[in-house]
């Protein structure tokens, strides 16, 4: 099964910036949908970004026009750019990959958002 490791995150002051980076152990080129997901405490877990196989993109509300989905699958990787970051960002942000297995979803990595 392939495996995920989620890099990139840590603290950073509002209106900062952040790329997440989400590698794979094996092949993401047949995946249907690759995903980025986050949990911030005391709160259910959200989508915030996908990109499926055909390169189609969308976005929760709050994180449109600042953040961006990317797909390479010759590095089977996935990253996520977040750019003017707000506290409210602050949250543990995971990667999910959805194929015809099924899904497998990353560690996690913590995004610290704070002055």
């Amino acid at each position: 099964q392939v495996q995920f490791v989620e890099s990139g995150g840590g603290l950073v002051h509002p209106g900062g910036s952040l790329r997440l980076s989400c590698a794979a152990s094996g092949s993401i080129a047949n995946a249907y949908v690759m995903a980025w997901y986050r949990q911030a405490p005391g709160k259910q877990r959200e989508l915030v970004a996908l990109i499926t196989n055909g390169g189609v993109t969308k976005y929760v509300d709050s994180v449109k026009g600042r953040f961006t989905i990317s797909r390479i699958n010759a590095q089977n990787t996935v990253n996520l750019q977040m750019n003017s970051l707000k506290p409210e960002d602050t949250a543990v942000y995971y990667c999910k990959m959805t194929d015809r297995f099924g899904e497998v979803w990353g560690q996690g990595t913590l995004v610290t958002v704070s002055s």
